[in-house]
């Protein structure tokens, strides 16, 4: 104990604990980031990546430019909130696009028992698979800010940085929920299309439901904000004022904990 202790004293607590752990942190750090290098050439291997993401950005890029009633031309003002209005509900479709096959290809093809026996901890693996989604999210995401550069050039006085750098930190919030709802829903069985289905609706449901409900004349007494804040548009469009609060930073990191622990467990149970 003595010869442990002066080591400890000699070095220092952070040096002994690195030499301790880092072989463990090393390994770990290599299965990550194998899976999730597996994950997206799985998902650009083929045309379905390239699709997801162009639907995605031809669809905003209408919105945001062409569509009447709706676009930045006929408002007469250079703004991105039309686009982040309409981004959460094209996320809706893109991200349970992308999450549908996460475990459910790997039951359907028996490939999970493959890796059920490699020395792969259960969480590493779920967490690979979020952070692939969650990274093909981000690539579509970093296309749009070309959206940005047009509407600076596009625009007579300054655009509202802060606004829009809020609305992108919310909207990054908002794509981790829907990957860890993905790849919860993807683990509940070995039908990716039923898999699109119920993450798509789930999303939908945490998404705008509770804000919905709030808007009732039942609520309007003063329960109505209460019952907002359970969803996840509160939360967005607070954000997407600029101001980041960390109350909404703690909800959605907390959502994001919740559906990928109910993840963890149900690989467990397999």
């Amino acid at each position: 104990m003595q010869i442990i202790k002066h080591e400890f004293e000699e070095k220092g607590i952070l040096t002994c604990f690195f030499q301790l752990f880092s072989p463990d942190i090393v390994i770990l750090h290599t299965y990550m980031f194998t899976l999730i290098k597996k994950e997206l050439r799985q998902y650009f291997s083929g045309l379905l990546g390239y699709i997801t993401i162009g639907i995605f950005l031809l669809a905003s890029s209408v919105y945001l430019f062409f569509l009447p009633g709706s676009n930045i031309l006929d408002a007469g003002y250079a703004s991105m909130d039309p686009f982040f209005e309409f981004a959460p509900y094209l996320m809706l479709f893109l991200i349970p696009a992308i999450t549908m096959k996460s475990f459910s290809d790997e039951f359907r093809n028996g490939t999970f028992e493959i890796l059920s026996v490699v020395p792969i901890k259960k969480q590493t693996m779920v967490i690979a698979k979020f952070l692939s989604a969650f990274l093909v999210a981000l690539i579509a995401l970093l296309f749009t800010l070309v959206y940005v550069f047009s509407i600076s050039i596009l625009s007579t006085g300054n655009i509202d940085g802060g606004g829009i750098a809020g609305s992108y930190i919310g909207l990054l919030m908002l794509c981790g929920v829907f990957a860890s709802i993905g790849v919860f829903t993807s683990s509940l069985q070995s039908n990716a299309v039923i898999s699109f289905l119920l993450s798509a609706l789930i999303c939908y449901i945490v998404y705008a439901f509770f804000s919905s409900l709030a808007r009732l004349d039942l609520f309007q007494s003063g329960a109505g904000y209460y019952i907002s804040l359970i969803g996840i548009q509160n939360h967005y469009e607070n954000m997407s004022k600029g101001f980041i609060d960390s109350r909404d930073l703690i909800y959605f990191i907390s959502l994001i904990s919740f559906f990928l622990f109910l993840t963890i467990e149900r690989i467990k149970s397999r």
